[in-house]
């Protein structure tokens, strides 16, 4: 009978998912409600993890809880240290959770909220979490090896090599990205820099807490973490009106980056239990509490979405970025789909800390589920506000005007009414001068923040909650910048270790230092010229992050693919070859457009040749030729680069498709680096007597 009701209750679950999925999909004419958006989020994330991710675990993967993890066997005290599946759940989770899921959503909703929200929805359940998991598991069962290492020892020498160091570049570019959108969120920004600041020394004082005066009392260490979390958020707002202390922590660009540098490198070098852990740990209940809170506030008011499902830009003509709904809307999404960057904490900090493998599932799949939620609250975020104001908010000022007459004109041609009193009346509601042309997602989305959880607690308070989503978000990216950090020491590591077998241990200090020192100053330098950049550095490294992060996810998968097909999983090797197909298709497509695109919004020779034109030819105001050397090189750069990192993934591909001809050819192949199997010392997550 508990069966029967098991498989109905799931049934009907099913049956209200595909009713809630057709609802979001063919909803034309009538405003959409964003409950219809929530329940298909639910349903299919539930059936995914219930049954797709259970079958992966146990009929793919085979996870074995007796078995000892890397972190058991190899426990060192400072990067393997076995720890409690929900504090590395907390870690996984605040790594992975970057600015994609934030951003790239409320970018994407220029083509409307329908292709986005299906992407995020289909992208995460059958690309995203698999990959995060089956890459956990390789490492895991690999000595938490970093994904360039696999691809060497696994694949072959020569996609091996490039992965290692494509891979490697990647990450470079990956953290100095995410150091920028950091660093600008907190100029400027005393209340939020000072609550960065604090989560430091908490997250220290909740590491020693569990590990020397308190130990495995994680349920007392939380509780202490939060509140001293919740204290500095509130004091974070009274130093913001301190005439003293609000000059403390009231700083320019770069003061912040070199500050954010020296974090970077701390985060690296200190043992993981004292840092690292605890303080993504406790940054996801502020990351959680705050989605939390806006999933409640949402079911509250039960608004209608207003963007319309597909708007005209799909063509390519947007406003906000060029390109077209294809593959551009992929690209954009990035994070809230499927993540490469999130290969590269799989097998890098997480596989060291696991405790046991029936964990996997739990942080591998179910973490990524998590962030395709955050990404999908993102984009209800932005959908719901009126149009016009979004175009305004995220539109830059070299394509609606400078002068909010014009932009607003502008924008109402376009069909979207927005007025230049609805703006003016926004910005001083959010406590801001303007809000016109704050491009790059964050503001636009910080303004559906703070509207939606003013209108629930107090439409008065709108100023604190816009303040407090920009601070929130400063938090979300920082958290994942840590840790990035130490997997990029990992991967060098790796790296190095096959040149001299002292450098590739991670408990060698002198490795440890040297390695995090490059680590450090290779971003702190994209960094350093981001900041320093007139065009506040967005021109040098963002156009690469979701072109370069998709392409790393490729890299992944093929990886998983071809492991997969040497361990003689031939036939279920289609859960990683699928979306790998599929990710290979958009992304070199986009690089292709990319690079050769005579369309100036989209082709980055293209905008430097005609920007070289332009400064030969006298065409230029004086501040935009002063700067017009630097920006063309920044352009040549970029086209470069996504040059470089196509080569890199198609080396990789062919070299994994070799490997499998091989194997099915009857032909030597590189033997699997698969640990021996060695039975746990632990008992139900306790050290057996």
């Amino acid at each position: 009978m508990k069966g029967f009701l098991g498989r109905a209750g799931w049934a009907g679950l099913t049956l209200l998912g595909v009713f809630a999925v057709a609802q979001v999909a063919l909803s034309r004419g009538e405003a959409l409600n964003v409950l219809w958006l929530i329940t298909a989020a639910i349903c299919v994330y539930a059936i995914a993890y219930r049954f797709y991710a259970a079958w992966i675990a146990a009929g793919v993967l085979s996870l074995d809880a007796t078995r000892a993890t890397p972190a058991e066997r190899l426990n060192n005290g400072r990067d393997f240290v076995p720890t409690n599946r929900w504090v590395v759940f907390g870690h996984h989770f605040a790594a992975i959770a970057g600015p994609g899921p934030l951003v790239g959503p409320t970018l994407a909703a220029q083509f409307g909220y329908l292709p986005g929200t299906l992407w995020i929805l289909i992208g995460a359940v059958l690309g995203g979490a698999v990959q995060d998991m089956v890459t956990l598991f390789l490492s895991t069962r690999r000595n938490g090896r970093s994904l360039g290492q696999m691809a060497r020892d696994e694949i072959g020498a020569i996609g091996g090599i490039a992965a290692m160091f494509g891979t490697f570049i990647i990450m470079i570019i990956l953290i100095a990205v995410l150091g920028l959108v950091v660093v600008n969120a907190m100029k400027h920004s005393p209340w939020g820099t000072s609550t960065v600041a604090a989560t430091i020394p908490i997250a220290m004082i909740v590491g020693v807490y569990m590990r020397y005066l308190r130990p495995g009392r994680v349920l007392e260490a939380s509780l202490l973490g939060v509140v001293l979390l919740l204290g500095s958020v509130v004091l974070g707002g009274w130093v913001d009106h301190h005439p003293v202390f609000s000059a403390w922590f009231d700083h320019e660009g770069l003061p912040l980056a070199f500050s954010v540098i020296a974090y970077g490198f701390a985060a690296a070098v200190l043992p993981v239990w004292l840092l690292l852990a605890p303080r993504d740990y406790l940054s996801t209940f502020m990351k959680l509490g705050t989605v939390l809170m806006l999933a409640v506030a949402i079911l509250w008011l039960r608004p209608d979405i207003r963007m319309p499902a597909i708007t005209p830009f799909i063509d390519g003509t947007g406003p906000i970025f060029g390109g077209k709904l294809f593959p551009f809307v992929f690209i954009t999404i990035a994070c809230g789909a499927i993540s490469g960057f999130h290969a590269l904490i799989a097998s890098g900090t997480t596989p060291k800390l696991i405790t046991s493998e029936s964990d996997i599932r739990m942080i591998g799949y179910g973490a990524m589920l998590l962030e395709s939620f955050v990404a999908l609250m993102a984009m209800i975020a932005a959908t719901i506000l009126e149009p016009g104001v979004f175009f305004a908010i995220n539109s830059p000022a070299g394509v609606v005007g400078k002068e909010a007459l014009d932009a607003v004109n502008t924008i109402s041609s376009w069909g979207y009414q927005v007025s230049v009193e609805q703006m003016q009346n926004l910005a001083s509601a959010m406590g801001e001068s303007t809000l016109f042309a704050r491009t790059g997602g964050a503001p636009s989305l910080a303004v559906g923040m703070a509207s939606i959880l003013g209108t629930v607690f107090g439409t008065h308070l709108l100023a604190l909650w816009y303040h407090f989503a920009i601070m929130f978000e400063a938090i979300f990216i920082l958290t994942t910048l840590d840790a990035g950090t130490r997997v990029g020491r990992f991967m060098l590591q790796d790296m190095l270790g096959n040149l001299h077998p002292k450098l590739g241990e991670t408990s060698y200090t002198p490795s440890v230092i040297f390695t995090s020192a490059l680590v450090v100053a290779g971003w702190g330098y994209f960094l350093y010229i981001g900041v320093i950049d007139p065009n506040g550095g967005v021109n040098i490294l963002w156009p690469l992050f979701g072109i370069a992060n998709q392409m790393l996810a490729a890299i992944a998968l093929s990886v998983g693919t071809g492991i997969l097909i040497k361990s003689g999983k031939t036939r279920k090797a289609w859960i990683t070859g699928l979306p790998l197909i599929w990710l290979l298709i958009i992304t070199t497509t986009a690089a292709y457009e990319k690079i050769f695109s005579s369309d100036l919004r989209v082709g980055f020779f293209a905008a430097a040749n005609d920007l070289s034109h332009k400064l030969a030819a006298g065409l230029l105001p004086p501040e935009k030729a002063a700067v017009a050397p630097q920006l063309i090189f920044n352009q040549q750069l970029d086209a470069w680069l996504t040059l470089f990192f196509v080569v890199v993934l198609w080396v990789v591909f062919v070299d994994m498709l070799v490997m499998s001809w091989r194997y099915f050819a009857g032909k030597p192949v590189l033997p699997s680096t698969e640990t021996p199997y060695v039975p746990t010392s632990y008992v139900s997550g306790k050290f057996s007597e």
